[in-house]
């Protein structure tokens, strides 16, 4: 195994431990929702506010860490972000009013818009064929971060406070801000596409203006464009307010809750490198087969998140089943949709690609959390979950599967400008 090769799973070593910890420290706010709002003595609607303030400041800044990991060194970049993770938190754990409290909260946005760099890094490391299955691995990290954030909530969120939590996980960012910064190496942007791939050098080629504006011109990447902005609603509002469901509609008590979730949780994990190594295998077969397969997943979500949340409130195995099987299929689509974005992008401007793609995402979705409790306010959280969860994943079926009819004219085109790259550096 040559060293580039060992390297490369040293560097997804190290970035599934960032992105577990920092998914752990950002649910965090989930299960603490209810001594948060003891604390501060709030509502419903105002702590909704609070995760809508983090979002928004993440999504304005997904372009700007975009158009940064484009232009500079990503490796780097990614350490400035883990450390911003950790002082942020911090802050947000001395907060002394419900007014320091949002504002410090919406400061911990800045560094949740840092992984476009990381999942670029990633491409330039692995081959297309085999991506969809190491996003999915990577993305494993936010199932698992949010039953050790769960766990660290319900555990010692009663022993030592909700302040102490952020305090223990903030401490964790500055450390793995280090190793970052001290072991992960910068790969050669479009090393890992096989035009490119055989070269002994490639050429350098940064981020520009007109290039970036051809994505908008990509029928797949304004459909992909268009899904996301629906696309993350019903994930916002169910990390958010599904421990104050159990909690208020379904009686549960902290134990029910720690089984129950638990046991979600981990099903949810396995839906991510099942789904991005499902895409892989369909991607082989047919350059469309990522987006069919994310069609299909969140189709099936809505459904068994419908039967779940109407199901008898006495029957807690059956509910447990069912939001077992919408857990499984919910992650299908995101390491297809990151593989399916970088499929048709330069390799200069996959960080912006990604990064404009995730900053609709969380435009859109940053009205989630208050969305929904303004209706739990005015009805409940189960009406909340059902009417904006089953809305946006049917309309982002409908766009996965027209973005697949566009998608290999799309996936040519880049195909021809790397094979022309390569047939110049050849001849150099």
């Amino acid at each position: 195994m040559s060293n580039r090769s060992r390297h490369r799973w040293v560097v997804v070593a190290i970035f599934f431990v960032f992105m577990l910890l920092h998914q752990s420290d950002k649910l965090l706010i989930g299960p603490l929702t209810t001594p948060i709002m003891e604390t501060f003595n709030i509502n419903e609607a105002q702590m909704g506010a609070v995760s809508t303030a983090a979002l928004l400041v993440g999504a304005i800044l997904y372009p700007v860490w975009g158009y940064l990991y484009d232009r500079f060194a990503r490796a780097k970049l990614l350490a400035l972000a883990s450390f911003i993770w950790g002082s942020t938190t911090w802050l947000n754990a001395l907060a002394p009013s419900f007014g320091v409290f949002i504002a410090t909260r919406a400061s911990t946005g800045i560094d949740d818009s840092s992984y476009p760099g990381l999942h670029s890094i990633i491409a330039d490391y692995f081959e297309p064929q085999t991506r969809g299955k190491i996003y999915g691995l990577l993305q494993l990290t936010a199932p698992l971060g949010y039953l050790i954030g769960m766990v660290l909530a319900l555990i010692l969120g009663g022993l030592i406070g909700w302040r102490s939590v952020f305090f223990i996980t903030g401490s964790l960012g500055v450390v793995l801000a280090v190793v970052i910064f001290l072991f992960v190496r910068e790969p050669e942007r479009g090393r890992g596409e096989p035009e490119l791939a055989g070269l002994e050098e490639i050429g350098i080629y940064r981020f520009e203006w007109k290039k970036a504006g051809e994505l908008f011109r990509k029928p797949t990447m304004i459909l992909l464009f268009i899904q996301g902005f629906f696309g993350v609603f019903p994930w916002q509002v169910i990390t958010f307010w599904i421990f104050r469901y159990l909690e208020v509609e379904r009686g549960f008590d902290e134990t029910s809750i720690l089984i129950t979730m638990s046991i979600v949780v981990l099903i949810l994990a396995s839906g991510y490198f099942i789904g991005g190594a499902l895409g892989d295998w369909a991607f082989k077969r047919t350059v469309r087969g990522r987006l069919i397969v994310s069609s299909i997943a969140v189709l099936l979500g809505a459904i068994f998140l419908v039967l779940a949340i109407t199901s008898p409130v006495e029957n807690r195995l059956l509910f447990t089943i069912l939001l077992s099987l919408t857990a499984i299929f919910m992650p299908f689509a995101a390491p297809n949709m990151i593989s399916s974005v970088y499929d048709i992008t330069l390799p200069e401007v996959r960080s912006t690609a990604l990064a404009i793609q995730l900053f609709i995402e969380n435009a859109g979705a940053a009205t989630a959390p208050l969305l929904a409790g303004i209706i739990a306010v005015r009805a409940n959280l189960s009406t909340a979950l059902i009417l904006i969860c089953t809305t946006t994943w049917v309309l982002c079926s409908i766009f996965y599967i027209v973005a697949a009819y566009f998608i290999p004219g799309d996936i040519r085109v880049l195909r021809a400008q790397l094979g022309e790259r390569a047939a110049l550096e050849k001849a150099s």
